[in-house]
């Protein structure tokens, strides 16, 4: 029989309350336990004294018995300076999976289409900017003796209808 010192969740639902309890591993985490070590209130402040509440002799004596701590247990544990809690490492645990991988991949792989495609689209506009330059560049420079032509044309027009006006 391999003896654990865990939590067994109590209290109402998201107002939940912990006992600390020596207990069968194989057990249920809220069935049987063998005895009550401890209490737990994650809804106290931090600072409180009353948030995690053992009694040492019952705890002493169940890890003298070979009950293992469970990982919060054991933090309470160090607190109290009965067990010699280690924070662990476990550099896999930061990494993300691999569909999280591709799916990254995946959007760099968009992001660095998009950025091409709006290269390019700079570099069209650029070309198509030039080009309208040019062409106002080549107007201006065109001969200016059409201009005045097309300016006396409408005179004309205007002359020929005052004539016939006057005539009536």
């Amino acid at each position: 029989m391999a003896l654990k010192l865990r939590l067994a969740r109590h209290g109402a639902k998201k107002r939940p309350y912990y006992r600390i309890v020596a207990a069968d591993s194989r057990s249920p985490r809220d069935g049987r336990f063998i005895e009550i070590v401890g209490r737990y209130n994650p809804m106290l402040p931090k600072d409180s004294e009353d948030r995690v509440q053992l009694d040492v002799e019952k705890c002493k004596a169940w890890l003298e018995k070979g009950a293992r701590p469970t990982e919060r247990v054991a933090r309470f544990l160090g607190a109290a300076g009965l067990w010699d809690w280690k924070h662990g490492n476990n550099p896999q645990k930061g990494k993300p999976g691999q569909k999280a991988v591709e799916r990254e991949e995946e959007r760099a792989e968009k992001a660095e289409a998009r950025k091409a495609a709006e290269a390019e689209a700079k570099e069209a506009a650029a070309e198509a900017k030039k080009a309208a330059e040019e062409a106002a560049k080549a107007e201006a420079e065109a001969p200016k003796e059409e201009a005045p032509a097309e300016d006396a044309a409408p005179a004309e027009e205007a002359a020929t209808e005052e004539e016939k006006k006057s005539e009536e």
